[in-house]
């Protein structure tokens, strides 16, 4: 949407499984003014995908291709070059899954030194790029951007689909149940809290669900801990959050980290990552070791009886957020930096 309003002409193309939606990914940009459009294939499709893909490529010679994910980096960026096309890829961190992904994973990383331009959302994931071999001119670090929630539920409304009765102190957890978010070591802390005043939310799904729900079972649990699943648009509950956690073993720059400080809500997160570059602790928030559950604890416990301190700091939060990271600066930065990826391929022939 903001490069179409800069007067770029933009499409997006999706390259899903058989059976998955093509329309999701593509309807934004139509609604936005641009293009989109997308191909349905079998998992392991790849000729055909990337068939599809170069079609569109030769047809519309885009001056810059710009990939997310292995999979595009790794099937689609090397066909853009053989065009004439500028590659930029963006690179958002691992979900450290181990097994395939890993190994995906690791072959994009050696393939994004061919890229003309590299986005890393985060100083730690530069350094990284930079130490694979990626050369630094083609490093550009971008953080996320945060724009509020188009139709956010107010108090009521969001503490009623967080299943919250009453006046307790709400702790949000948001994000993938794989281990590398941590929900274990959260839950760990919860254990640690002392058990008055507080309720605590866990939105999200993955793999490790059920054997957390076991874990709060156990740790006797389950009357202040529920796991909500899947919401749509996590984002515009957060006003019926008080605090919010992110006890995140590796990230980038997470995302609802910037959603739930741009709305001011204090945080307690992991120093990892990019995460110390977004939140300034004490003055915005809590910054604890990764791993560390006893850490975790502390802090959530001082900020669960510290009314002031959370209200201090979290307004604190919002006011950096919104100057800092604003949709119009990442835009201005991404037009800059192809503009940066077109002179590179021109160069490299």
């Amino acid at each position: 949407m903001g490069q179409v309003e800069r007067g770029h002409r933009v499409r997006a193309v999706a390259v899903v499984e058989a059976g998955a939606e093509v329309e999701p990914f593509v309807a934004p940009m139509r609604d936005a003014g641009g293009e989109g459009g997308g191909e349905e294939v079998g998992a392991r499709a790849y000729l055909r995908g990337m068939a599809w893909v170069r079609g569109r490529l030769k047809r519309w010679r885009p001056d810059v291709l710009h990939t997310h994910g292995y999979r595009s980096d790794l099937l689609h960026g090397w066909m853009a070059r053989r065009l004439g096309i500028a590659t930029v890829s963006t690179l958002h961190g691992s979900s450290r899954m181990g097994g395939a992904s890993q190994l995906f994973e690791w072959i994009q990383e050696w393939a994004l030194g061919g890229f003309d331009g590299v986005v890393a959302v985060s100083e730690p994931l530069v350094d990284d790029l930079e130490a694979k071999g990626v050369p630094r001119e083609r490093i550009h670090m971008v953080p996320n951007a945060w724009t509020p929630p188009s139709d956010p539920l107010d108090r009521p409304e969001a503490r009623e689909v967080l299943q919250v009765a009453g006046d307790q102190v709400v702790l949000g957890w948001v994000g993938r149940l794989i281990p590398v978010k941590g929900c274990d070591v959260f839950v760990e802390a919860l254990a640690r809290l002392p058990g008055d005043g507080w309720v605590a939310r866990v939105v999200g799904d993955g793999p490790e669900r059920q054997a957390l729900e076991a874990r709060s079972h156990e740790l006797g649990l389950e009357d202040r801990l529920r796991f909500l699943g899947a919401i749509p648009d996590a984002a515009r509950l957060f006003a019926g959050v008080d605090l919010f956690a992110l006890s995140s073993r590796s990230e980038g720059t997470p995302m609802v980290l910037l959603e739930a400080m741009g709305v001011g809500v204090p945080v307690v997160a992991t120093r990892v990552g990019g995460v110390p570059g977004v939140l300034r602790a004490p003055s915005e928030g809590w910054l604890v070791p990764p791993e560390d559950p006893d850490a975790l604890a502390e802090a959530l416990g001082e900020a669960v009886t510290g009314g002031f301190l959370r209200t201090e700091r979290g307004e604190a939060g919002r006011g950096r957020i919104a100057e800092e990271y604003s949709f119009s600066v990442w835009i201005q930065r991404h037009e800059a930096l192809y503009r940066a990826a077109m002179e590179v391929r021109a160069a490299r022939g």
